[in-house]
């Protein structure tokens, strides 16, 4: 019978062991965040490749290496499985023809949010949560409401009062109580504690419990298996929370350990806006700890992070890999978003654009190689938030319109 091969949680910092099967949060001893581990000869019993690629059910096929006791707890709404789309065009465009994108915009509920959420609210829900608490710059609110909603678990979500309405409005559609805050999420983030303490609703703040980046650690898992079990060269993430860093950098671990892998890994290159940068700066200083980031403002609202809790786990993964932290202005993420939509990568988010931004960049400046194989983590739909400055406003006629001269200069033929 396949199960999971779950042993314990770690502190990621202390090394401290703690019980695996009760609803837990950060380490007590530090507040640091805490990883599920595995017995990785225990799950090689029954996962192998060919196992594997025997298997259903996208994200939740690598059953072994995911916290779930029992498959009955599984929520799903047939997240993971994202392909990775070759993009010549737009690579060439960047100055990296060998560019793809891992298209997470594909997922339920149109982010890699989905993935995350999906794990974390299932093992809450296994392990005896009655509701659910969390802060929220727009998609993972959503996904917390979708997945609370499938798992019968009621769901607060705390927001910046500037969230894009898409987002606001999908947990609002999804049964979620959605409270707006004057501030940033590091503001909704102390609010929703607040709330887990006085009423036993459990937070899934990003990296406040140890599960949501068991769901985005299968970004990596996927990724090495995109490419036939090997890896690129570099790997392009947009940061804001970046438990998806942190998850992949895990993934690839266990896969070593599995003998999936070699010891050969991807530059990483984390991407921020410069509104809002607080892991690039203290990548620049050579620190092991972001400090908050004060004003913290850019309309990519997903990297509007002041402070992140996994920051010297990020960091840490980053300097191993022979990686960066870059920033990027708002007018370069516009540019990029515009250029992806006219080279073939659609309606991208502008967290994407602002990776894609940083690829242009770091070609130019010889830190990316024409010749190297880059993947860029498209994390979500562009649908979710307002356009970018500068479309043009489209053209009215009548629909007799009787002028075949002026419609062909219009159409632009």
């Amino acid at each position: 019978m396949v199960q999971s091969a779950l042993t314990h949680l770690e502190g990621s910092t202390s090394g401290r062991r703690y019980d695996a099967d009760r609803l837990a949060t950060v380490d007590p001893v530090d507040g640091r965040p805490l990883l599920a581990r595995y017995d990785v000869a225990a799950a090689a019993r029954t996962l192998s490749r060919e196992a594997l690629a025997r298997r259903r059910g996208r994200l939740w096929r690598w059953t072994e290496l995911l916290p779930l006791r029992d498959p009955r707890h599984v929520v799903t709404l047939g997240e993971g499985g994202t392909p990775l789309l070759p993009a010549p065009r737009l690579g060439a465009a960047l100055g990296v023809p060998r560019l793809a994108l891992k298209a997470e915009g594909l997922n339920p509920t149109g982010s890699f949010k989905a993935r995350g959420m999906a794990v974390a609210v299932s093992r809450a829900a296994e392990l005896g949560a009655r509701a659910l608490v969390a802060p929220s710059a727009g998609n993972a609110g959503g996904a917390l409401a979708a997945y609370g909603a499938a798992a019968g678990l009621p769901v607060t979500v705390f927001m910046p009062v500037d969230v894009p309405a898409a987002n606001r409005d999908e947990a609002l559609l999804c049964g979620a109580r959605v409270v707006l805050v004057d501030g940033l999420i590091s503001d909704c983030g102390a609010l929703s504690r607040r709330v887990a303490d006085a009423t036993g609703a459990f937070d899934v703040s990003t990296l406040k419990e140890p599960y949501r980046v068991e769901g985005k650690k299968t970004m990596g898992f996927e990724l090495a298996e995109d490419l036939g079990w090997r890896l690129p060269d570099v790997v392009v993430y947009p940061t804001g929370g970046g438990t998806g860093l942190v998850g992949m950098w895990k993934a690839w671990e266990e896969l070593a350990t599995l003998g999936w892998l070699g010891p050969q890994r991807p530059r990483l290159i984390s991407v921020q806006a410069e509104g809002c940068a607080p892991l690039v700066r203290a990548f620049e200083a050579g620190a092991e700890e972001a400090e908050p980031w004060t004003d913290a403002h850019t309309r990519a609202s997903g990297l509007r992070v002041p402070s992140a809790i996994g920051d010297r786990l990020i960091l840490a993964a980053l300097r191993a890999s022979g990686g960066l932290a870059v920033a990027v202005s708002e007018d370069a993420i516009d540019d990029a978003q515009r250029l992806a939509g006219r080279h073939g990568a659609g309606y991208v988010s502008p967290e994407t654009a602002a990776a894609l931004a940083a690829v242009a960049d770091l070609a130019a400046r010889g830190d990316i190689g024409a010749d190297e194989e880059v993947v860029v983590f498209d994390t979500g739909i562009g649908h979710k938030y307002p356009a970018p400055a500068g479309l043009p406003t489209p053209p009215v006629v009548a629909a007799d319109e009787p002028d075949t001269d002026r419609l062909v200069a219009l159409a632009g033929a």
